[in-house]
């Protein structure tokens, strides 16, 4: 008898000698006809369940624990949520821009604005009309890197070089939580940060920032001051039928607005200005050469492809079967939403605001905001919310930074669905464990 070498042991041998059967029999089955071979497949599809099952279970599991390890970070509103729509749209918004393109520092020399580029300042203009949120008649278009320089320029160009003090500069609280920096960052003698606009009780002349819809908390603002001396600059980032019911045209002497929260296209740095009058429009554009030296044509060139691609899936969403880009968002927006709110509503660990709907001309029927962040309340013996959170690896931004209560903080609603469907997750758990 031949001796069987030690590697294998007696239960080897019998794992083997099943094996073999089995194989044999499956071979069988194989080859069989008629309705046996239907018995042959639905087998071999239930064993390829239970395989994939197996795997799926055990993969899930390790990536569960890996995204339980995840730091999620939604401290800012970096607008990658959009990149799905415009992955959609392939060429449509590619732009070529030959080498000799683009070369003078001018575009109109005629023009207030000399470096702001004809196609982009059509399309702002067929933007605003096709969504009805702005007033662009009687209006110079200043554009800006961003709505950042654009702040910084209207500050600059309302103030008085001849002052005997820089002027005051508020914001109601909740403000914005760069308002603060964006005024003092410099120590300008023209302007410096005098905090909350309703605490707000100086003589003389001031500076309102209106944020509206407001960042961080959603809602709609007006001016809180309301005295003669008072100049007004209207931030409405956020006046765009995903987040807010459009109600009417805004109709202002100063208002920002910013392609990073109209389309997504933050990396662009492309903001613009709608000013009444002719004498401040100079002064911003002025501060701007000064600043950069004007602003990038290319992306001013690629904004306008933007733009102009948004106006006509609104435009041809009708009669063409396309899904208007607002559309798609106000959708996406109210799923994230809805998402959110049955969360948070299954316990009783956090708070957020409460919003009434109202028509919406733009859609023509009544919406409900939508904000691009959520104003997130930690409720009982919680006092430091980011940092409670932060505890959990989710990184927010703390009410205090918007001149708030620590029991508060700012999360961005705009990351990557998968971000997204982690916090929604991750909010959950903590729900469940505290």
């Amino acid at each position: 008898m031949v001796a069987v070498p030690s590697l294998f042991s007696l239960r080897h041998l019998l794992v083997l000698s099943l094996a073999l059967n089995l194989s044999l029999i499956l071979r069988a089955l194989y080859h069989q006809r008629g309705e046996d071979n239907k018995w042959w497949f639905c087998f071999k599809k239930k064993m390829m369940e239970d395989a994939d099952s197996c795997f799926t279970t055990s993969s899930t599991s390790s990536l569960h624990n890996s995204t339980r390890e995840k730091v999620i970070d939604l401290d800012h509103g970096d607008p990658i949520m959009y990149e799905r729509f415009w992955r959609q749209m392939g060429d449509k918004t590619t732009i070529t821009i030959p080498g000799w393109q683009s070369m003078s520092y001018l575009s109109d020399g005629s023009n207030i604005c000399w470096f702001l580029e004809a196609e982009f300042a059509t399309e702002v203009v067929r933007l605003h009309k096709v969504v009805g949120n702005a007033v662009t008649e009687g209006r110079h278009i200043v554009v800006g890197t961003g709505s950042s320089q654009l702040i910084l320029a209207a500050l600059y160009a309302l103030s008085s070089p001849d002052a005997a003090q820089p002027i005051s500069v508020v914001s109601a609280v909740p403000y914005y939580s760069s308002y603060p920096s964006m005024a003092d960052y410099q120590k300008s003698g023209l302007y410096q940060w005098a905090g909350d606009a309703e605490n707000f009780d100086k003589e003389g002349p001031y500076i309102e920032l209106v944020t509206s819809p407001n960042n961080p908390d959603g809602y709609r603002r007006k001016s809180m001051v309301n005295r003669s001396q008072g100049l007004l600059i209207h931030d409405l980032a956020y006046y765009w039928p995903q987040y807010t019911p459009i109600s009417s045209p805004s109709d202002h002497d100063l208002t920002l607005f910013t392609a990073s929260k109209t389309t997504g296209h933050a990396g662009m740095r492309i903001g613009w200005a709608l000013v009444k009058d002719k004498e401040v429009a100079k002064k911003m554009t002025k501060f701007i050469e000064l600043n950069t030296i004007g602003v990038s044509k290319d992306s001013q060139l690629r904004a306008a492809k933007v733009l102009k691609a948004v106006s006509e899936s609104c435009e041809e969403e009708n009669h063409k079967n396309v899904e208007s880009f607002f559309k798609y968002s106000y959708n996406l927006m109210a799923q994230r939403w809805k998402q959110l709110r049955e969360v948070v509503d299954a316990g009783d660990m956090f708070t957020i605001p409460q919003f009434s709907p109202a028509f919406c001309t733009f859609f023509g029927k009544e919406t409900e905001p939508q904000p691009a962040f959520v104003w997130l309340k930690c409720e009982g013996d919680v006092e430091d919310c980011e940092t409670f959170l932060r505890g959990h690896k989710i990184i927010t931004r703390s009410g205090t930074q918007f001149g708030a209560s620590p029991k508060y903080v700012r999360i961005s609603m705009l990351d990557t669905d998968e971000t997204f469907i982690q916090f929604i997750e991750r909010l959950s758990a903590i729900q469940e464990l505290e």
